[in-house]
């Protein structure tokens, strides 16, 4: 069972003289989501708080308004005065920085917060380990780090210790918001976990026949919604840990969250532990399929 427990974030690429900071993006980030955001420099004096800035619209010229602002042009303000002040407080090149939001509730069964690609899937995993109590096989909950820079994490892992078979607990877009439509995600939050069929286009996963038979029988013998994934991109570690050794049989359990890879995730607890019921039942009948 494997989740990934790394964000997407930046990394101090270079301080000015008046101590103003340049980042490069590290994972998938859509740059017009980086402005005006508040973040955390975990430097080794401790964290950090800045701002990420860049040139006031003022000064701008009107075509300039209307164009999207690219990342190399923003930069961090911690509140330094110079490069030595920055120094000072801990920064230099290669400081990671994280985005700082809060997590909060919406509504009923919603709650939004960064980081939730993958910690929600590392909480399902968390509650299943929980869960579990009789299984006829020898389980591995791995917490898997650099999925958001290469899926470096779930290879190494995968290859130490051979699985028989994996499963990977992950988030999805979902497609039940404005500006999307359902032939690009028929995907909806409150409407339980969504087995991945293939993702990529196939160039991730296109997982096993006799996977998704375990995956969909234990769902409905055990009355657990669920949805059906067919991505046309982005993958998880599972594009990887199948191809491991000799290959290793491989299903993926997503759940659906809108405005992944920005700093306000939206995702349903419901479906949280929905996610979390079916990797358990899952589990309990493995010996059945493997």
């Amino acid at each position: 069972l494997a989740a990934h427990m790394d964000e997407i974030g930046l990394m101090v690429k270079y301080v000015d003289d008046k101590g103003f900071i340049y980042f490069t993006t590290t994972g998938g980030w859509f740059n017009q989501t980086l402005l005006s955001q508040r973040m955390i420099l975990h430097t080794g004096n401790g964290q950090v708080y800045g701002v990420i800035g860049s040139k006031p619209p003022h000064v701008m010229k009107e075509e300039d308004k209307k164009k999207p602002v690219k990342a190399e042009d923003m930069f961090i303000d911690i509140g330094a005065t110079s490069r030595d002040d920055a120094q000072k407080m801990g920064v230099m090149a290669g400081t990671p920085i994280t985005s700082d939001m809060e997590f909060r509730s919406l509504g009923r069964d919603l709650v939004t917060g960064k980081a939730l690609d993958d910690r929600g899937g590392c909480a399902v995993l968390i509650e299943a380990m929980r869960q579990i109590k009789e299984v006829k096989a020898t389980i591995h909950a791995v917490f898997t780090v650099q999925e958001e820079v290469g899926l470096k994490g779930g290879r190494t892992s995968a290859f130490g210790l051979d699985p028989d078979v994996a499963l990977v607990s992950e988030v999805t877009f979902a497609g039940d918001h404005p500006g999307i439509e359902k032939k690009d995600s028929a995907l909806e939050i409150g409407k339980g976990p969504a087995i991945t069929v293939s993702d990529a286009e196939g160039d991730g996963i296109i997982v096993p026949e006799n996977v998704l038979r375990w995956l969909k029988q234990a769902a409905e013998a055990n009355n657990i919604p669920y949805q059906l994934k067919v991505g046309a991109s982005g993958q998880t570690d599972a594009s990887i840990i199948h191809l491991t050794r000799e290959g290793i049989p491989t299903g993926v359990i997503s759940t659906p969250s809108r405005y992944i890879h920005t700093p306000v995730t939206v995702i349903s607890m419901g479906d949280l532990e929905k996610s979390a019921q079916l990797i358990v039942k899952a589990v309990e009948s493995v010996d059945r399929f493997f």
